[in-house]
């Protein structure tokens, strides 16, 4: 699992006794095997272990102290996530660790544990998505200015294969159809799907195509679009570095991307409010995101402020596939 962009350097190098000695307790390796898999709060791992918060808290104290796991806060809540940025001897040592008790009992509990947070992870949002699906033209929705979805239309170029990455209803996808070749909207909201499908057919877009997916993963062939879209999605991503990578990988080589999302802001409420899993993001959290998947010549910018309360702004990052391949 690739780190995030602005986790801490490693401040020093433990040896492999250090290591073995914090390998030896085995809740901290069911926690390093949790975190192998995803990012997690300190809730989360609570119900997934069964465990008390100053139990697990101070575990994780002591794999951060053995610079295997780095934490990030996210307003009230800190996530953990295993490191990779280690000495290949630290990497050996933890991945003999896991492999050594991957069919132990507690082990398959844990990820059967994870699996349902996950779940429920999912639920929660498509059940916010699965509410407003016909209805987002007309509520606010933080970002969504009109100033900044018309900044991300003067860059199209007519008569291209587009990927609109977490469109939602597709309103952005509705006006590019008009003037691409083929647009591909991708939302894992099923009742999204549906609405965005029905609009299309009564507008007579037949080169507007509906899928449901994960943007994390999406269910297009490699090198099948010349532009990625991902409008006010990537804060609503699990990964949001693997949303970015999934862009390059499908975007054809010379291949754009953009990005439109909320610059990184303190309004927790938005969690509950609009389903969002990251409170934006910095312009130098965007630039990184897309130079770690490979892209070139990347750009990030403000371009909308909203004056009322709580203030959201609007950036706009974009990216170029190279042509050649980068050795």
């Amino acid at each position: 699992m690739p780190s995030r962009p602005g986790a801490p350097s490693l401040v020093r190098v433990n040896g492999p006794w250090d290591i073995l000695k914090t390998l030896s307790d085995p809740t901290r390796v069911r926690l390093l095997a949790l975190l192998s898999r995803e990012e997690l709060s300190v809730a989360e791992l609570q119900e997934i272990l069964a465990m008390g918060q100053s139990r697990i808290s101070s575990q994780l104290a002591l794999l951060r102290s053995a610079n295997l796991v780095s934490d990030r806060r996210e307003g009230k809540n800190a996530f953990y996530s295993r490191r990779a940025d280690v000495p290949a001897a630290t990497q050996a040592l933890v991945v003999a660790a896991l492999g050594a008790v991957t069919g132990a009992a507690p082990m398959q509990a844990d990820q059967a544990n994870l699996e349902r947070i996950l779940q429920r992870r999912r639920r929660t949002q498509e059940q916010y998505f699965n509410l407003i699906a016909g209805r987002l033209g007309r509520n606010y929705c933080p970002g969504r200015s009109w100033e900044a979805i018309g900044r991300l239309a003067l860059q199209l170029t007519p008569a291209i294969d587009i990927a609109d990455l977490g469109a939602g209803e597709g309103l952005v996808s509705q006006l590019l159809a008009r003037r691409a070749r083929q647009v591909w909207c991708i939302d894992s909201s099923p009742r999204m799907v549906e609405v965005g499908a029905a609009l299309a057919e009564k507008n007579g877009l037949a080169n507007l195509t509906y899928r449901l997916g994960d943007i994390e993963r999406v269910p297009l062939p490699d090198a099948s679009a010349d532009l990625a879209i991902l409008s006010q999605a990537l804060h609503h991503a699990r990964q949001p570095q693997r949303a970015v990578d999934e862009a390059f990988r499908i975007l054809r080589p010379g291949g754009q991307l953009l990005v439109l999302d909320l610059n990184a802001h303190t309004f927790e409420q938005a969690r509950e409010l609009y389903a969002d899993l990251w409170l934006g993001f910095t312009e130098g959290t965007l630039h990184g995101f897309l130079k770690q998947a490979g892209f070139q010549k990347v750009e990030v910018s403000v371009v909308a402020r909203e004056e009322a309360e709580p203030g959201f702004e609007t950036l706009l990052a974009s990216g170029t596939r190279p042509v050649a391949a980068v050795a």
